[in-house]
C-alpha cells in the first residue's frame, strides 16, 4: 500500500495527516508527499520512516503524476488522498480488505464522515471528535455501495495495475477541477469503479491553498464541457454541474458566503461561457486568468 497526497501551503495540515496515518491498524508501507517548494513540506516528516517528500511543478495532476512516477512498481495498491483529509484509524486496513475481497474492483471513494468543502471548513479537533465517534460503531461490510462513473478524489483507491500508464490529465492545470472523475472513468476500462462504505474519513474542507474565485468560476463551466467530449464524464453529468454550479455562484453572489469568492466564481463562469460560445475549450486558460 502507498499513499499519495498532492499539496500546497498546508505544511499543518500535512502533519496533521502523518500522525493520523501513523496510528492506522494497518500502516501503508510508503508515503508520497507531492509538494511544489520544500518549505510545505510537515515539521514531522523525519518522525514517519514510511514517509518522503518529492518536488514537482505545481498543479493537482501535475503533483500526483510526479508521484506515481515515482513510486514505479513499487505499490500493489495506492491511495490518493487530499492534504485536508483525516482517515478514519481504520481506513487503510478496510480498504485492503474491499480489495481482496473483490477482485473485479479496480477502484473505490469512501465513505466521508463529514465534508467541509461546503462550509467554512472543519478544525482539527472538530474532525478528531468525528472521527472518533464513528471509529466506535460498528465496522461495516467491505463491499460496494453501487458503481459510478467517477470517484471523489479526496480519498480514492485504485489497484496499481488497473491505473498501469495511466496519469492525470496536465490539462486540467493547478487545482485540476474534475479531474478524479477523469482519471477514474479511464481506470474503469480495467475493473468496477465504486462508492463503498468499507472506508471512512473526514475531508476537512480548508480553504488555504486554493484557487482564486476566477480561476475555479470558469473551470465549473469549461473542464465538464472538455471532459464530455473527451468521453471521461456523461454529458447529461457534465450539463447538470454546469447548471448548478453557475445557478449557486450567481444566487449567492448577493449574499457570498466569507470563505468563497462568489464574484470571482460569476466572472469565471461567463469567461467560460463565452470562451465555449467562441469554441474555445482549453481549460489551462485559467493560467491566463
Amino acid at each position: 500500500m502507498a499513499v499519495i497526497v498532492a499539496s500546497l501551503g498546508r505544511p499543518g495540515a500535512l502533519a496533521e495527516l502523518l500522525d493520523a496515518l501513523a496510528q492506522q491498524t494497518l500502516g501503508p508501507d510508503r508515503i508520497i508527499l507531492s509538494l511544489t517548494v520544500a518549505e510545505d513540506g510537515p515539521a514531522n516528516l523525519t518522525e514517519h520512516a514510511s514517509a518522503e517528500m518529492i518536488i514537482a511543478p505545481k498543479g493537482s495532476c501535475a503533483q500526483r503524476n510526479a508521484a506515481l512516477a515515482h513510486l514505479g512498481d513499487g505499490a500493489d495498491i495506492i491511495l490518493f488522498l487530499d492534504d485536508d483529509f483525516l482517515p478514519s484509524r481504520f481506513a487503510v486496513e478496510r480498504a485492503v480488505g474491499l480489495l481482496e475481497r473483490h477482485p473485479r474492483i479496480a477502484g473505490a471513494c469512501g465513505h466521508l464522515v463529514a465534508d467541509g468543502i461546503h462550509g467554512p471548513g472543519l478544525s482539527l479537533a472538530d474532525t478528531k471528535a468525528l472521527i472518533a465517534e464513528y471509529d466506535q460503531q460498528a465496522p461495516p461490510p467491505l463491499d460496494p455501495s453501487h458503481d459510478l462513473g467517477g470517484l471523489y478524489g479526496c480519498n480514492m483507491v485504485f489497484r496499481a495495475h488497473a491505473i498501469a500508464g495511466l496519469r492525470f490529465d496536465e490539462r486540467l492545470p493547478l487545482y485540476g477541477w474534475q479531474e478524479d472523475i477523469d482519471f477514474a472513468a479511464r481506470a474503469r476500462a480495467h475493473g468496477r469503479i465504486v462508492k463503498t462504505f468499507a472506508f471512512a474519513g473526514v475531508h476537512r474542507g480548508l480553504k488555504s491553498g486554493r484557487s482564486p474565485g476566477i480561476r475555479v468560476g470558469y473551470s465549473q463551466v469549461v473542464n465538464p464541457v472538455y471532459l464530455a467530449r473527451k468521453g471521461t464524464m456523461d454529458a447529461r453529468y457534465a450539463r447538470k454541474i454546469i447548471l448548478r454550479n453557475v445557478a449557486a455562484n450567481h444566487w449567492h453572489a448577493f449574499r457570498p458566503e466569507p470563505w468563497v469568492d462568489r464574484l470571482g466564481r460569476v466572472r469565471g463562469n461567463w469567461l467560460g461561457m463565452v470562451d465555449l460560445l467562441r469554441g474555445r475549450v482549453r481549460p489551462e486558460r485559467i493560467l491566463e486568468l
